[in-house]
């Protein structure tokens, strides 16, 4: 629906210069980790999160490939008791391929493959602070021709350990 699923970055002088986006595998559940861990901004879940992800939500979730190297990955699942609904977790891209639409791709692959699966809108929590994934989000709604909403979602009286609002983002509806 929303294009292919190979990007050319970089020089374009070999393999690792096509991204792929692709569905997680359990190994990549390692990647996945520390790709969340070296963020230095995303919650850290346990590595054996992170396997499990890969395992149960892997047909709502999408890893970036160049090459054989996990550069980047987009966790989430259809709600369940609103199956039309994505929820995007976490996105996270390596370092040295951030500012290269590695994020953007993902999306929409994560997207297309929700979309035939039936989702037709797509859900996200932002902290307030985090500009970065507000323009990101901002972004694929307005490239998609979809509504965006956003509204408080989680105050930050509800964290136990002193974390910032998590605010709802709420793109869609997607074309039946």
């Amino acid at each position: 629906m929303f294009g292919n699923r190979t990007k050319h970055t970089g020089d374009g002088r070999g393999p690792s210069s096509i991204l792929v986006i692709d569905r997680p595998d359990l190994p990549d559940g390692t990647a996945m980790w520390r790709i969340a861990r070296d963020s230095g901004v995303l919650d850290l879940n346990s590595s054996y999160a992170y396997l499990l992800w890969t395992r149960d939500f892997a047909e709502t979730s999408v890893v970036a490939r160049m090459g054989t190297e996990v550069v980047g990955f987009v966790s989430g699942y259809l709600r369940p008791n609103a199956p039309t609904t994505l929820f995007v977790w976490q996105v996270a891209v390596d370092a040295r391929h951030r500012g290269k639409g590695v994020a953007g791709a993902m999306l929409e692959g994560l997207i297309d493959r929700a979309y035939a699966r039936g989702a037709r809108f797509l859900e996200t929590t932002i902290t307030p602070a985090n500009e970065p994934s507000v323009r990101l989000f901002t972004s694929l709604a307005r490239a998609f021709g979809v509504g965006l909403e956003y509204s408080p979602l989680f105050p930050s009286e509800l964290f136990p350990h002193g974390h910032e609002a998590e605010d709802l983002y709420r793109l869609g509806p997607w074309p039946s």
